[in-house]
């Protein structure tokens, strides 16, 4: 599988590095990952704080494995165990080919702890804090608020699938979560999305493309009323979310 192919030369270049851990979460953890399809997001713990020098290692680590099958898909944040304990704060990152700083936000972290996958040394048990049943909260309620809903208004982001997949999906995780307190897949999530009233056509259009036929054709006709249906939908579901959990 190419997957675990470039996992383990990942883990070879991660050497030099001396990781304490290195641990996989979202779809290639959760049991819903598709070769060629889904990301490779990894968490690798190392023994010291990242410096100018383990940028550049880093940095030259990925530029070797870009030419791999999938390697673009692959996106690892880099954290030292004295900065495991701020979900805030922001971290060395490598994603989409460039270097990045981000948090390991709540979710990730809940993921981490509930089925993390670990590549490499320690659990996330023995090193990262659990996340408060009112932190994961509070962080899905904003992510909602204050990124996804804003999102909601810039019209051309939705003619893009990215957009629209992951506007849905995660308004569906997110649902679940603030209702019941688990997370869920993306593809528990698709068959949320009927019962939360999201447009069968969309709901359909995703489904299509994730799990039969990855590749339609760009139709500027179908977008438009794609991108209009899930506005339509979304704005008014995230604003009913925010205000029944807010």
């Amino acid at each position: 599988m190419r997957t675990e192919a470039l996992l383990g030369r990942f883990l070879d270049a991660l050497t030099p590095l001396r990781p304490r851990a290195v641990w996989a979460h979202g779809s290639l953890a959760g049991g819903d990952y598709q070769e060629g399809r889904s990301d490779l997001d990894l968490v690798a713990v190392l023994a010291r704080p990242p410096g100018p020098g383990t940028v550049r290692q880093v940095v030259a680590l990925h530029r070797r494995l870009a030419h791999e099958p999938l390697a673009a898909r692959l996106h690892c944040g880099y954290l030292a165990p004295a900065a495991l304990d701020d979900p805030g704060r922001a971290h060395l990152t490598w994603a989409h080919g460039h270097v990045l700083r981000r948090p390991v936000t709540p979710v990730t972290r809940r993921e981490l702890h509930a089925f993390g996958r670990v590549l490499h040394g320690e659990p996330p048990t023995g090193l990262l804090p659990p996340v408060p049943d009112e932190t994961l909260r509070g962080f899905v309620v904003q992510d909602q608020r204050d990124f996804w809903r804003p999102a909601v208004d810039k019209a051309r982001l939705w003619r893009q699938d990215i957009w629209v997949d992951l506007g849905l999906l995660t308004f569906a995780r997110a649902t679940v979560t603030l209702r019941e307190g688990r997370l869920i897949s993306k593809r528990e999530a698709l068959a949320e999305l009927p019962a939360l009233g999201a447009p069968a056509e969309v709901v359909d259009d995703i489904a299509r493309r994730r799990y039969r036929d990855p590749a339609p054709p760009d139709d500027d006709g179908r977008l438009a009323r794609r991108a209009a249906l899930t506005r339509a939908y979304l704005g008014p579901a995230i604003d009913a979310l925010v205000a029944a959990y807010g």
